[in-house]
């Protein structure tokens, strides 16, 4: 049985095609069942498309909006096509009958003497008009258990972007709860795999695009202009694509997009209203309800069922567990309230390049600089020698009381391992997305704030204390870091993969 290479087309992707070729080469003679989810423009499709090709497997996927007549007859066509039949002997059968059909086909046909992966993407399409699929796909899972049926050794995955359906599929008493072998959530590239993605060299531009649109590949094809080669050209780049109106990139038609793709919450005033609260900066629930006007108590179900469906992050501060972050998950949603929304006049005008000027102090703030810091915290959790988180099994942000100064103080990068209501912290840090270079008063800043977390109990005697910035550091700041043996100055370069992991000489870990 040969191995499932995965193309060079698939950009990172390494674990995910890892857990799919397990899945599908899986000894279990019987049917498997596999359910892949995740927001639109990820890169859904492309992957499982790709892997359908390795496999020699069936891809098909559901249309919007298609009547369960020509959605079955589509589908009978893509197998005549697969078995090398005529469409008619297959035009109009049953849905069992068709994906039994697919089922053992694929089983049988597969590359390499394994099965063929038989993907249906965008299931809810198809829920929504044959709600009963689910329910097949379980008859058939359970008659092949049984060593019943012919569906025999077939690998099924389903796959689909509306997230409080794909939710449901595995949950309570639903048909394929305790069947699926895999459930899978494709997430966005990260801040190096988007640069390579888009071609972008610069690394200050790669992180102004990955702080407007994240990391969705998807919208790369959308694009009609050529991606920023240096940050200087990021307003020009803005202005041509998320900013212009003419175009499919702009920021209002996908933000629209997004929140409409759910058929959960189309035509919900309230789940928009708390997703624009959240975007202009409300994080907790009394703070949304504060914007709206409504009790606290009442957004409790809207917030967790945006939570649930991947619009909305919810996180909890480990050392202040009553303390509830939530955030915009999809970062155009985000650009589009804090940018494009309060500049309309002159972007629906034409004057787009106008917008960007004027908005420029509010993206280095709230959106640049955000991101910045969720890009360090990314990089620590995949990208760091391990060595430098430790023992900890979390990195996240925080807050520290200065009960002298009756002040809190925000922690950007924190790598913990909380026991008994006692951390052991093994990573503070910083990240500044500002003009101007770090130095000494920020190192004396991280040295203030580990003085605190031990004020409070916590243990951060082996603590690393790291600064990220985008501009570089003074040379009074490298003197000292080198000196110390217990600092990390990491730059854009070095969040990129661009540069080796910044330990300085003397660095012993943590």
């Amino acid at each position: 049985m040969t191995s499932l290479q995965k193309p060079d087309r698939v950009l990172s992707r390494e674990a995910e095609w890892a857990a799919l070729a397990q899945f599908v080469r899986h000894p279990d003679p019987s049917l498997r069942l596999g359910v892949v989810s995740g927001r639109r423009r990820v890169g859904k499709s492309f992957l499982l498309r790709a892997f359908t090709e390795a496999t020699g497997g069936l891809y098909v996927s559901a249309v919007a909006e298609e009547a369960v007549v020509p959605a079955r007859r589509r589908l009978a066509a893509e197998i005549a096509r697969y078995a090398g039949i005529g469409p008619d002997l297959v035009a109009d059968a049953s849905w069992e009958s068709l994906l039994s059909t697919a089922i053992e086909l694929t089983a049988r046909h597969g590359a390499g003497g394994a099965p063929g992966a038989f993907v249906i993407d965008e299931l809810p399409y198809w829920i929504a008009h044959s709600p009963e699929l689910p329910g097949l796909l379980q008859l058939l899972y359970d008659q092949s258990q049984a060593g019943q049926g012919a569906a025999g050794g077939g690998r099924v995955i389903v796959c689909g972007s509306a997230m409080s359906v794909m939710n449901e599929l595995l949950s309570g008493t639903k048909a394929l709860r305790g069947r699926a072998a895999i459930d899978m959530r494709l997430h966005p590239f990260d801040l190096d795999t988007t640069a390579r993605h888009w071609g972008i060299d610069d690394p200050a531009a790669a992180l102004g695009v990955h702080a407007i649109l994240g990391g969705a590949p998807g919208y790369r094809r959308l694009s009609n202009a050529e991606p920023p080669r240096t940050s200087a050209e990021l307003g020009d780049w803005a202005a041509a694509t998320v900013l212009d109106p003419r175009q499919a990139l702009f920021s209002g038609s996908e933000a629209e997009y997004l929140l409409r793709e759910d058929p959960k919450f189309t035509g919900s005033a309230l789940h928009y209203a708390i997703i624009n609260a959240v975007a202009n900066g409300a994080t907790s629930p009394a703070k949304i309800g504060g914007l709206l006007e409504q009790p606290r108590s009442a957004l409790a179900r809207p917030v967790d069922a945006l939570v649930s469906a991947g619009y909305l992050r919810h996180d909890t501060d480990p050392l202040w567990e009553r303390r509830p972050v939530i955030t915009v998950a999809d970062p155009i949603i985000r650009f589009h309230n804090l940018i494009t929304v309060p500049q309309r006049d002159l972007v629906e005008t034409g004057q787009s390049r106008e917008a960007w000027r004027r908005s420029r102090p509010t993206f280095a703030a709230r959106v640049l600089g955000p991101h910045f810091e969720s890009c360090a915290r990314s990089w620590l959790r995949a990208r760091a020698d391990p060595a430098l988180r430790g023992e900890a099994g979390l990195v996240t942000s925080t807050v520290v009381n200065d009960r002298k100064g009756q002040a809190k103080h925000e922690i950007d990068v924190v790598a913990l391992d909380k026991r008994s209501g006692r951390a052991h912290i093994s990573f503070i840090g910083e990240a500044k997305a500002t003009l101007t270079r770090r130095g000494t008063a920020d190192l004396d800043r991280l040295d203030r704030l580990k003085a605190l977390l031990a004020e409070h109990g916590h243990d951060t005697t082996s603590s690393v204390l790291a600064l990220f910035s985008t501009e570089g550091f003074r040379p009074d700041l490298v003197d000292a870091a080198r000196r110390r043996g217990d600092v990390l100055l990491v730059d854009l370069p070095t969040l990129l993969g661009a540069s080796d992991p910044p330990v300085v000489p003397g660095f012993t870990g943590a």
